[in-house]
């Protein structure tokens, strides 16, 4: 939406060039504004509204709401501005949404696909969490569970280096966890296709939009991002990185326990926390 009004801008009638300031101003708001809003926080007319966004290429005001909540859809921050509504009323409508997550999330595990990834997890020789943009603190806290549970666990990419040293060696005895929410670099299904070809065994992590973009047989751990708010939330995410992290401690208590104990001690001996 901005391109357009930007590269056309010149060519609008002063009054389109009003109307198109406050769209500019308020490009988060677009999936909520109707063209009476506009017309009547520019000072211009619907007329004027409706012109416009037939100069940009929309129908009317639905087509362009409809462009926004596409982009919105596909991760792009668009959305009501805060202070759009009262406080309390943002509040609960963040709670009603992160709830609606984290249940679609935990509905997805209950077919037992939690358990044998755990347990995927818990054998490997060595498990890689790989996680790009936004994907990448919910990669880093994963690890960060695991590694507690288990030896040889590493994060990927490490800063300022490329992919294919981080999967070089890796092979069916190993395991990748791939972290993809959307709007994921374009090279992420390159490297899946790559692991999969090299018969490393992976598990996606990936909003539900996602899933229709990787094979069947692919293991995947589906889970929602979406958000009253203009971001996307990771709560859910975060969480699902607890359960996962619990779950592989769990499928080798044993192991788990005296590593627990050993890094328990490290602390102590290096004076590393309060």
């Amino acid at each position: 939406m901005r391109s357009r009004i930007v590269s056309g801008y010149g060519e609008l009638t002063p009054r389109e060039q009003r109307a198109a300031d406050f769209i500019l101003d308020h490009l988060d708001d677009l999936a909520v504004f109707s063209a009476t809003e506009i017309a009547e926080s520019s000072g211009v007319s619907k007329a004027t509204v409706s012109r416009l966004f037939r100069r940009l290429g929309f129908a009317d005001a639905q087509d362009v709401r409809d462009h926004a909540r596409a982009l919105r859809r596909r991760g792009v921050p668009v959305g009501p501005a805060v202070g759009a509504q009262p406080f309390a009323t943002q509040l609960a409508a963040h709670l009603a949404a992160e709830r609606a997550n984290l249940e679609a999330m935990l509905a997805e595990l209950s077919d037992g696909r939690l358990e044998s990834t755990a347990e995927l997890l818990a054998s490997a020789r060595e498990v890689v969490v790989l996680g790009f943009r936004n994907s990448y603190p919910v990669a880093l806290h994963l690890r960060q569970q695991l590694v507690q549970a288990r030896v040889a666990v590493r994060l990927a990419p490490s800063p300022g280096q490329s992919v294919a040293e981080e999967l070089e060696g890796l092979g069916p005895r190993d395991a990748v966890v791939l972290v993809g929410f959307r709007r994921r670099p374009a090279g992420f299904a390159g490297v899946l296709s790559a692991l999969e070809g090299r018969g490393v065994p992976v598990v996606v992590v990936v909003d539900p939009e996602a899933r229709l973009t990787v094979a069947p047989t692919t293991r995947v751990l589906s889970c929602p991002v979406d958000s009253v708010a203009p971001f996307d939330s990771y709560a859910a995410a975060m969480s699902l990185a607890n359960l996962l992290a619990a779950a592989v401690l769990a499928a080798a208590p044993g192991s788990a326990r005296a590593r627990i104990g050993g890094i328990t001690s490290l602390y102590a001996s290096l004076g590393e926390l309060e």
